[in-house]
């Protein structure tokens, strides 16, 4: 903890306590109907008050757990790194705390979102690098591990629900180009599941046929019991949706390609999207071998990977080798109440099912909240085995 106190104290007395009091708040936990109706019929005065104060809440609720974490990965270069971008776009933004909602203030407000935004750009795979550091120096710990485990997942669904504020508000009352015309902000009002999901695929695609030389074919079935007949079509976050569909299809091609063979008749990866009352239901399908249960359970944990350790000179794509391929997206399931797992049968494959809400003022955000609870989780110590061997389902809930 003195180590915890040294990083507040390097915020300087004013941060640390304007920390302090932000972090006394909750969050405020929007639905997609909430942010569908203000994007048609909010100002930009009123989403600029909203924000210059939720945005301190939710950063401030996250930066507390940040100095929760264990010493040895707080001293890790790229660790410090991420704190230090989170120090500063605080800061940033404690200077319009008190502004005025004039044109101008607002003019700055949008610009420096957007400098927040290109600052944070990859906090991802920096904070991964200060994984890989901690294990390169100290290693880790299993109760270090759990703690960790449990702060990155509210991390990085916190990282996510801060950039749809600033990506929202930019899109709808700044300068930013909507990518469709349809779209309300990042929201698309009436998103087609299936093109997103063959846009996804063609993508995976592309880069599989270029690693391997060949990739399996998609089948795809798409079916709506809500409106017989018609396509499926959801309120949500298209960028959303590609992401979870583009990873999880590159999961299912590379272990189709290896399992069977590149001289092979590949299998094709089957995908069933079912609209109902409440949730929109994707299963995707492949018979690439599976994993047994003890590697399923490691599959969404950060410090975990099936690929080999991604290159330290930048010379290949984000993310490659870090293993938060299938952790993200399940973040992105879960943001709007939704879900991502996994079931696999060793020797045959693997049936991923990712779920969605269908009913936008049902879909409410998932922020994490500091508190004394996770206080408690991030700074576990070791405790006592009371099994001799975990069951399934025991051990610690991460989210």
């Amino acid at each position: 903890m003195q180590f915890t106190r040294r990083c507040l104290c390097q915020f300087g007395g004013k941060i640390s306590k304007k920390l302090e009091h932000y972090s006394q708040y909750q969050p405020s936990s929007l639905t997609i109907q909430q942010y569908l109706d203000f994007g048609r019929n909010g100002t930009a005065k009123s989403s600029y008050m909203f924000l210059r104060k939720e945005l301190l809440v939710r950063l401030a609720n996250i930066m507390q757990e940040i100095n929760l974490l264990p010493p040895n990965l707080l001293k890790m270069p790229s660790t410090r790194l991420v704190s230090d971008w989170y120090r500063q776009s605080f800061d940033d933004l404690l200077h319009f705390e008190t502004s005025d909602s004039t044109n101008e203030t607002m003019t700055k407000f949008n610009e420096q979102l957007q400098i927040i935004l290109k600052r944070h750009s990859h906090v991802v795979e920096t904070m991964a690098e200060g994984l890989i550091e901690l294990r390169e120096t100290d290693g880790v710990d299993i109760a270090s591990e759990r703690g960790i485990q449990y702060f990155l997942d509210r991390f990085y669904l916190n990282r996510i629900s801060i950039r749809m504020l600033q990506n929202q508000h930019l899109v709808v009352f700044g300068s930013v180009l909507p990518e469709s015309p349809r779209h309300v902000g990042c929201i698309d009002p009436a998103c087609d599941v299936e093109s997103v999901v063959s846009d996804a695929y063609e993508n995976a695609r592309f880069l599989c046929d270029r690693y391997y030389l060949t990739s399996p074919n998609l089948k795809l079935s798409c079916i709506n019991t809500v409106h017989a007949g018609k396509r499926v079509a959801v309120v949500a976050v298209p960028s959303h949706l590609y992401h979870i569909m583009f990873e999880l299809f590159k999961n299912a091609m590379r272990a189709t390609v290896e399992h069977h063979g590149v001289d092979d008749d590949l299998p094709d990866i089957e995908v069933h999207v079912i609209k109902g009352n409440e949730d929109l239901s994707i299963r995707i399908a492949d018979r690439g071998g599976g994993v047994s249960r003890t590697i399923l359970e490691r599959l969404f944990n950060y410090m975990y990977s099936t690929a080999p350790p991604p290159p330290r000179d930048g010379s290949q794509a984000p993310l490659a080798g870090y293993g938060y391929g299938l952790p993200l997206s399940r973040l992105y399931a879960r943001y709007f109440l939704g879900d991502l797992s996994l079931v696999s049968m060793e020797g045959y494959g693997t049936e991923a099912f990712c779920y969605l809400k269908t009913v936008p003022i049902e879909a409410s955000e998932v922020l994490p909240i500091y508190s004394t609870s996770s206080k408690r989780i991030i700074t576990q110590t070791t405790q006592a085995a009371d099994w001799s061997h975990k069951l399934p389902g025991q051990g610690l809930r991460t989210s």
